[in-house]
């Protein structure tokens, strides 16, 4: 299979299987569509990194991989169909009864957002919430962007920076049309103070199942 040697690993990939899909896990009995295992490459790179297990049905029943095209495909999406491109490790176990699982393995990228194209020739960046690839918003995207270029000056804090962090310190999360209420500023003046104090590790985006909202990074909590 691609030169790779499968190990025994009956044991593990159970073990991985008991986790069922999540943050960093996701079970694919096939791999056929590119460009939609590149949103899940983008989604790992973007969050702390992840696997996918080929040959792992949605009810985690072991199926095996099928042939090597599973891993081509993989291969595709992560240096063709994602921005920049991603490398992918893999490793092959066989378990019981001789069916061989690949485990793919995407790490955190350093350069945020990693992009996923999509069918229509537009790129997205993804982010994995649990065992779900979404989109990631806007203005996450732009704060990635902006610490990317950031280096890492120290900041002295405005007012309404200020403002910001201390109602986070009471309220844990909020969301940027609170702020723009507390702060009395516009949505333009309210998302480039959210950037600047993201790019220096002051806040960070929360998802709470329907949508993403502020936190201060545990550093400054």
């Amino acid at each position: 299979m691609k030169d790779i040697k499968a190990i025994k690993g009956t044991f593990y990939i159970q073990r991985l299987i008991e986790e069922g899909e999540h943050e960093h896990q996701d079970f694919k009995f096939s791999i056929s569509d590119a460009r939609k295992i590149a949103r899940s490459v983008s989604a790992f790179a973007n969050n702390d990194g992840g696997r996918l297990l080929v040959g792992v049905k949605d009810n985690g029943n072991i199926a095996g991989v099928r042939n090597d095209e599973d891993i081509y495909v993989i291969e595709q999406a992560a240096e063709m169909y994602c921005r920049p491109p991603q490398k992918v490790e893999f490793t092959a176990f066989k378990t019981e009864g001789g069916a061989v699982v690949i485990r793919a393995e995407i790490a955190r990228s350093t350069h945020r957002p990693v992009q996923a194209q999509e069918p229509d020739g537009s790129w997205r960046s993804y982010y994995r919430v649990k065992d779900e690839n979404i989109v990631a918003p806007d203005l996450m995207v732009r704060a990635w962007r902006q610490k990317e270029s950031q280096n890492g000056a120290l900041l002295s804090f405005s007012t309404t920076e200020s403002a910001l962090i201390n109602h986070l310190e009471e309220k844990e999360m909020t969301t940027i049309e609170e702020f723009m209420k507390l702060a009395r500023i516009s949505r333009h003046s309210a998302e480039d103070i959210i950037i600047k104090l993201y790019a220096v590790g002051v806040i960070d985006f929360t998802y709470t199942g329907t949508t993403f909202k502020i936190s201060l990074t545990q550093d400054y909590k």
